[in-house]
């Protein structure tokens, strides 16, 4: 009886790749919607100020917050989402973003000096 997939063929996993499914995206963690390709682990409370968890984040609201917050209040805040979206500035990029596609991303102001 012949093989139905060859022993050294290179391609002969192809199509199980199709039926292996992709394990669900994880939500972020600033505005809740699912992650696209592109996750950014980041880091709640900064590294230079003792942080070790990570969090899965966009790119576009990692960037967010790194123009409107410095280390030190990124440091108070800590795990603290809702203390984040207290900023109107952060709220108003969340509530903006809400309908976007997971993997939009778009140029964005400058961090205030």
């Amino acid at each position: 009886m012949a093989r139905k997939h060859s022993k050294r063929d290179p391609y002969g996993d192809l199509d199980r790749e199709d039926e292996e499914q992709a394990p669900p995206p994880v939500p972020c963690w600033l505005c809740g919607r699912p992650t696209g390709q592109t996750i950014v682990w980041h880091h709640p409370i900064p590294k230079s100020r003792g942080g070790r968890d990570v969090v899965p984040m966009h790119p576009i609201c990692q960037q967010t917050l790194i123009a409107n917050f410095t280390n030190s209040e990124l440091q108070r805040h800590g795990m603290d989402v809702e203390g984040l979206l207290a900023n109107p500035a952060v709220r108003k990029f969340v509530d903006w973003v809400a309908n976007k596609d997971p993997d939009f991303t778009a140029p964005l102001a400058k961090k205030q000096r």
